[in-house]
This record gives C-alpha cells, sequence and structure tokens, in this order.
C-alpha cells in the first residue's frame, strides 16, 4: 500500500491542459494532483469514473447537506439522483454531464468539467499526461470567485476539499480502478 500512496503527490497545474495559465494563476483556489495510475490505457473519462464515481456512502450524505444549504442561498446544485447514483456512460460529448458537472471540454488528453454559479464558478480539469515510459493522471480544481459569498465559501470548504480530492484518488488506486 505505502509504494501506491508514493505515486500520489500535489503538483502544478499541467502546461498542455486547455484552461489557459492567466485564468489558472489568477484563481482563488487551484489545486492539482498527479497520479501515476496502474492502467495506463484509461482514457480522462475511464480516470473520472475511477475517482469521482466510487465515493462512499458518508461523503455522498455530507455532499447533499452541502447542497441542501447551498440551495437555500439560490445556489444552482446537482439533483440527489446525481449524488446518490451517478450514472456511468462509455461515451461523453461537451455540454452534457459525467457525473454531477456539465463537461466544458473533452479530448483524449484532458476532460474539462464543473460548474458556474453566481458566488463562483469552478472547474475540474483531468489531464492525461504522457512521460517517456509511463502516464500519469493530473487532476485540477480551479475556482474563481465573483464575490465575498465564494470566497467565504471556498474558505470554509478548502481543507475538506483537498482532503476529499486525496482521499479519493488514494481509494481508485488502492482499489485498482486507477
Amino acid at each position: 500500500m505505502s509504494g501506491q500512496r508514493a505515486l500520489l503527490s500535489e503538483c502544478g497545474h499541467p502546461q498542455q491542459s486547455v484552461l489557459m495559465p492567466e485564468l489558472v494563476h489568477a484563481a482563488y483556489y487551484r489545486d492539482s494532483y498527479r497520479a501515476e495510475p496502474a492502467h495506463c490505457e484509461l482514457t480522462v473519462c475511464d480516470a473520472f469514473h475511477a475517482i469521482f464515481m466510487h465515493r462512499p456512502t458518508w461523503m455522498k450524505f455530507i455532499m447533499l447537506g452541502r447542497n441542501y444549504l447551498m440551495s437555500m442561498f439560490g445556489i444552482a446544485v446537482p439533483d440527489k439522483t446525481e449524488i446518490m447514483h451517478p450514472r456511468m456512460r462509455s461515451d461523453y460529448k461537451v455540454g452534457e454531464k459525467i457525473g454531477a458537472w456539465p463537461i466544458f471540454y473533452l479530448s483524449s488528453e484532458e476532460l474539462v468539467a464543473g460548474r458556474d454559479n453566481s458566488h463562483l464558478d469552478f472547474r475540474l480539469s483531468i489531464v492525461r499526461v504522457q512521460e517517456q515510459q509511463t502516464v500519469a493522471i493530473v487532476v485540477s480544481t480551479v475556482c474563481i470567485c465573483h464575490n465575498w459569498y465564494g470566497r467565504a465559501y471556498i474558505q470554509l470548504i478548502r481543507p475538506f476539499h483537498r482532503w476529499g480530492v486525496k482521499y479519493l484518488i488514494r481509494q481508485a488506486m488502492l482499489a485498482g480502478r486507477l
């Protein structure tokens, strides 16, 4: 197990990402995690499925609670089914949803999904990076805040987000999905 944990590390946002460097550097919050998957043939959609479509039930309930609170402030949130029973498909197009998030960009090397709201816009990027003899998957989150509410929200969820993303990647690796 410790060998797999060493294959997950924090990193910078990949230069080959379609998310412009100006946007990434201007973001109020950003993070990136690099994982070396056991399965080099994984597509970016496969990597998304492996990481984000296998959340434990306790995490799903936390997300439902967060969504309930956010909806009280008029913020658009995924519906309960998208959280509790996400639908996996084999084929996606820009504009469709993967899990609970609309896809903004999709190629063989990168998937960008996210959501635009009044308080902040966020993007989740999964980049497949070919490095000599290895393949790496880089999972990045970029948040652009529009107001004090967005900044307060990020400050509140930052530690949970950072821990949660690393937890989901690590679990996908340990389960052999990634």
